[in-house]
């Protein structure tokens, strides 16, 4: 009998008795774990394969040992540049030992909700501040110089105004409509 399972975001196929490295799990050494996300079950020729899990269907393990990978070297190079970086990764994994393998009848853990806490409104004077409201500044063309300003002002110039084909107008042209 075996099973396909998700652990820690990827998927593993497990026998009863296997010892597996995952990447970190939460729980110390020597807790028990159960995975309820159980993609498929293979006892003898009958095959079962969720959608996209089984419901019911669960996996236990005990966690042996946290530890670290063997260190993996990235080393990046570009050729006749002088660049070059060298980096060291040590993976965090979590040995465990499957246990045994549910086919039915396992109920899903509950997820673990964190407690809100409550803040006291009484005790809370300081409100926060109320943000103004910013007008648009507007243009008025009889005090400002149009060639100094730019192309979209310009352009929303001419759109407040009701002027048509704007978008292909450069701005020698706009200055010309709105003057």
């Amino acid at each position: 009998m075996y099973a396909i399972v998700e652990i820690a975001g990827q998927q593993f196929k497990v026998v009863k008795d296997q010892k597996l490295f995952v990447h970190r799990l939460e729980g110390n050494e020597g807790s028990k774990v159960t995975f309820d996300n159980v993609l498929l079950l293979a006892n003898g020729d009958k095959i079962s394969v969720g959608a996209p899990a089984i419901d019911g269907a669960q996996v236990g393990a005990t966690v042996l040992k946290h530890f670290k990978g063997n260190k993996v070297i990235v080393f990046k190079k570009k050729r006749r540049k002088g660049y070059r970086v060298k980096n060291g990764h040590r993976q965090a994994l979590t040995e465990i030992l499957i246990e045994n393998i549910l086919t039915s009848g396992a109920k899903k853990a509950k997820a673990v909700e964190k407690p809100v806490q409550s803040v006291d409104k009484s005790t809370k004077t300081a409100e926060k501040p109320v943000k103004k409201e910013v007008k648009p500044k507007t243009i008025e063309k009889d005090n400002v110089d149009l060639s100094k300003q730019t192309v979209t002002a310009l352009k929303a110039m001419a759109k407040a105004k009701g002027v048509k084909g704007i978008s292909s107008m450069k701005k020698d042209d706009l200055i010309k409509v709105l003057s």
